[in-house]
């Protein structure tokens, strides 16, 4: 049988919700009911307590849903773990990124890098080609002649960048190209597929993404991963021989 302080609250959540009857769950009959009980001494019945017990529990109800229901508390907090990118924070990472790279005198057509913690979308124009291991580049210039392979020595010039555009390192202010042979993982595994595929006389400029980096540490130009720019010109392909005299051996490329 339903008791007059149960009728009470039917009609005080039926009102309270736009007339959607939400006492599907018995639980939540249950909390109705014990939010209605401490008024039942007003005369949940009629008249001014009626209305001083509607208004309070109308509030209470509202709370108890709140803070009971299960599904709502779940939805609740997945919300507010939710991190979605907004658009005008991006572009404010865009345009920070290219004040930055023009503070440090970074080339034309440098691309840019919208880093948000360890999320990174980089920016570049269509000419630039990605690979399928992340490296990008984009050929300045296409060279003559054969491309390097193993054991091969290369001659070639390069300038170094991080994301903020500031150059690291240079060969031309160091006066003198870079001799490498090839095979021998010496170089950084970006910096090697980027030039491995270019020809004698050929311009390049690679980002190379952490994983294909250089290693990180004090010893080291770099100090954390990030998205490297390199600006590479080839200037020739040698081959390479082994030459033994005596005791001693080494290796003559030309």
């Amino acid at each position: 049988m339903v008791t007059p302080v149960e009728m009470l609250c039917r009609c005080v959540i039926r009102e309270f919700f736009g007339g959607v009857w939400c006492c599907g769950a018995k639980w939540f009959c249950e909390w109705r009911i014990l939010l209605c009980k401490p008024f039942s001494v007003l005369g949940c019945g009629g008249g001014e307590g009626k209305n001083m017990a509607e208004g309070t529990v109308r509030r209470r109800a509202a709370l108890a849903l709140l803070l009971a229901s299960p599904a709502i508390s779940v939805a609740f907090s997945a919300h507010g773990k939710t991190k979605s990118r907004n658009p005008y924070d991006e572009r404010r990472l865009l345009q920070q990124n290219k004040k930055i790279q023009e503070a440090n005198r970074a080339p034309d057509d440098f691309p840019n890098f919208i880093r948000e913690g360890f999320e990174v979308k980089v920016v570049t124009s269509d000419n630039y080609i990605t690979r399928e291991s992340g490296l990008m580049y984009e050929d300045v210039k296409v060279g003559t002649g054969n491309s390097p392979k193993d054991g091969q020595q290369v001659i070639f010039h390069y300038v170094g960048y991080n994301e903020s555009g500031r150059r690291i390192d240079s060969t031309y202010i160091q006066g003198s190209p870079a001799k490498i042979r090839l095979g021998n993982k010496t170089l950084v595994p970006g910096f090697e597929e980027g030039i491995r595929d270019m020809k004698p006389g050929g311009k390049r400029r690679i980002i190379i993404p952490p994983e294909l980096g250089p290693p990180v540490g004090p010893s080291t130009f770099f100090s954390a991963k990030q998205f490297e720019v390199f600006d590479i010109e080839l200037l020739a392909v040698q081959d390479c021989q082994r030459r033994t005299i005596a005791f001693y051996s080494d290796v003559v490329c030309s």
